[in-house]
Formats: structure tokens, C-alpha cells, sequence
């Protein structure tokens, strides 16, 4: 993960470098849209884990040279799964702050493939089970890891007037729970975004 994080950032700098001299197009904007999220479990039979709809919301940046560009960003991201098994019923909402540092390969048009690394960090949340119409509710916090690792992989389109259109799956690569007390579990995350280049600078 280290060296993922150094050859990222030894990118970003060489791109700065090419944007100071005027060869780059910088951009700073936000983006928003909905999550369908699931958890990818290590479940007993009888376990039935289903798609829960949240949100995502947040800021890039944008370095783009030429067909190739760099975008770090920093969201929210609600996300989760609802679950079901044979004596009841329950609830995973997690609240992520996630730090995509995604790699944009433009074809034609502003049409992007994507994929990059994200380091994500859980930062609020709970868990509800109900049994026998009896309903618990414990903090995410107590029951999951406080950091996840997983791998982007999207299409986007940059239209224009500064408007980016983006779809994007978030697959977990680390457990996100050390599978104690619950089946070991990993993020899984289909997000759509819309979004808006509020400064651009070059072309």
C-alpha cells in the first residue's frame, strides 16, 4: 500500500511540474450522486445480504495532460447493506470519508476509462438488528475497522461547461471487520456522480 501511495504522489508532483510550464489543464470542482452499496460477506447459510442506497459527496482536483490526468479526491460516502437472516433482520449504514486517486485515460469526446486506488476511512455509522420485533442498535465503530483499502474502476465523460459525468464500482480489497464476532466483510460500492469544475485553468 506504501508504494501505491509513493508512485501516486511521485505522479501527481511529475504532472504539477508539467502544469506549471503551461502544458496542463488544472481544474478544482465538486461531484455528488447516489451509492448502491453491499457487503461482499464470508456468510453462514441462511445469510442474505442486499443492495442499500445512499449517497456521496465531495471535492477533485484534476490534473490533465494531453489524453492522460490525475484526480485525487475527498468524499463522503454513505454506504452499507441491508441483511437478512433466519431469526431476523438488521441494518450496516456506514459512514466513510473515501480518498480516490484516480487515473483517467481520455479516448475521444472527454469520455474517460478510470481506475485508481482508494483509501477509505470510517468515520460515523451504526448497525441495527431487530429479533423477534426487538431492535439493537450498536455504533460502527465498535463492531468494524477504522480504515478500508479497495480498488476504483469507472467510466467518465468530462461534457462541456465544466460538467463530469461519472460511474464508478468501489471494489473492497480489505476485510473491514477481523471476523471475531461477525463473517468477514468487504465493501462493495456502485456509485453514479454528477459534477461541476468550478476552477479550470489551461486547456
Amino acid at each position: 500500500m506504501n508504494r501505491i501511495i509513493f508512485g501516486s504522489l511521485v505522479l501527481l508532483g511529475l504532472m504539477l511540474s508539467e502544469s506549471v510550464h503551461g502544458q496542463a489543464q488544472f481544474s478544482l470542482g465538486i461531484k455528488g450522486g447516489p451509492n448502491f452499496a453491499n457487503l461482499d460477506v464470508n456468510y453462514s447459510v441462511g445469510d442474505n445480504y442486499k443492495n442499500r442506497t445512499g449517497f456521496h459527496a465531495g471535492a477533485f482536483a484534476l490534473i490533465k495532460i494531453k489524453k492522460i490526468g490525475i484526480q485525487p479526491e475527498l468524499l463522503f460516502s454513505r454506504q452499507g447493506s441491508n441483511f437478512q437472516y433466519n431469526s431476523g433482520s438488521g441494518e450496516a449504514n456506514f459512514d466513510y470519508i473515501n480518498i480516490p486517486i484516480i487515473l483517467k485515460l481520455y479516448t475521444v469526446a472527454g469520455i474517460n476509462l478510470q481506475a485508481g486506488p482508494q483509501f477509505g476511512f470510517l468515520s460515523g455509522g451504526e448497525v441495527k438488528n431487530t429479533i423477534q420485533g426487538i431492535t439493537s442498535v450498536q455504533s460502527a465503530k465498535d463492531l468494524y475497522k477504522g480504515s478500508d483499502f479497495g480498488l476504483a474502476l469507472g467510466l467518465g465523460w468530462d461534457l462541456p461547461f465544466g460538467l463530469t459525468l461519472d460511474a464508478r464500482y468501489n471494489l473492497g480489497l480489505s476485510t473491514i471487520n477481523d471476523g471475531t464476532n461477525a463473517p468477514e466483510s468487504k465493501n462493495q460500492v456502485f456509485q453514479i456522480s454528477a459534477g461541476f469544475k468550478i476552477i479550470k485553468i489551461g486547456k
